[in-house]
């Protein structure tokens, strides 16, 4: 299929790799053309300098970008997406970002002779790279059918919660089901430590009980170790959770924990670690 990925940081890289890998016609564009060039370098296809003119002729479009504002630099305008894309391709949005800009766009692209598809994604940088991320999908099931078979190129899991905007109110529950599970850990691994436990052999003992999860078992060493340098970023959790509590704020959803742990995440911004991962919450309770 003839495709066109727009945004080549560290999910969209290799996401848009995996499509070429598995036999896509790949057109990429990049705000910077560096990456682009240095994509195609890695992994062939073309690139253009506007999303509009690497949207032309792609019968799917990816997008995955930071957030609001920046989807809507590369969907709107004489440059934009939508400009480009030909009457009936579909436009698939892979940013984390508000179920109202996925609903805008809904529209926009309806009213173009258009399909649209929020499709935010989970799993991080390793996903990415090894083709297993979760896909969270709203908009119509003719669409979806449609997509599915070039997401699988780069999921192990990919479902569709419902219409336009459902997707980014599934990943909304995602992130802050994270936030809970990673505060959570921080204070039982600095629990462990206070209380001079033996940290490998507790989180040996306890990830094969109730408390298991990813985090521990993929965190909770590297935790106790004090390094946090494995993926999502602490700015990009501030973002995604400000996403969270605007939403909540609007549907009337209680968030205590969440808008909490919120809080946590911009105390080790203001200490630098805006780019540490989401399991620094633990350097905090383990400062003096």
């Amino acid at each position: 299929m003839k495709v066109t990925f727009l945004g080549l940081g560290v999910m969209g890289f290799p996401m848009a790799g995996h499509l070429k890998r598995n036999g896509h016609d790949v057109t990429v564009y990049n705000r910077s053309a560096a990456k682009a060039a240095k994509w195609v370098e890695t992994h062939g296809g073309t690139s253009q300098p506007t999303p509009a003119l690497a949207a032309k002729g792609a019968e799917i479009v990816f997008a995955c970008v930071g957030n609001d504002d920046d989807l809507r630099s590369v969907v709107y305008g004489e440059e934009g997406a939508l400009a480009g894309m030909s009457t009936g391709a579909l436009f698939v949005d892979h940013t984390t970002a508000s179920a109202e800009v996925a609903r805008e766009i809904d529209a926009a692209a309806s009213e173009a002779g258009l399909g649209f598809l929020d499709a935010p994604v989970s799993g991080g940088q390793a996903g990415a790279e090894n083709g297993k991320l979760t896909v969270m999908v709203g908009g119509t099931q003719k669409d979806f059918d449609r997509a599915k078979p070039v997401i699988d190129s780069y999921a192990r899991a990919c479902e569709l919660m419902g219409p336009a905007g459902s997707g980014q109110l599934a990943k909304m529950v995602n992130q802050i089901c994270i936030a809970g599970l990673v505060q959570a850990l921080a204070e039982g691994m600095h629990f462990a430590q206070k209380a001079g436990l033996d940290g490998a052999k507790l989180l040996d003992v306890i990830s094969k009980g109730a408390a298991q999860s990813w985090q521990m078992e993929n965190r909770g060493t590297t935790m106790l170790q004090g390094k946090f340098e494995f993926g999502f970023a602490v700015d990009w959790m501030r973002k995604d959770l400000g996403i969270c509590l605007n939403e909540a704020k609007r549907n009337g959803a209680q968030l205590p924990v969440t808008a909490l742990v919120d809080q946590f995440y911009a105390r080790i911004q203001k200490r630098g670690g805006g780019r540490w991962d989401t399991s620094s919450l633990m350097q905090p309770l383990s400062e003096p």
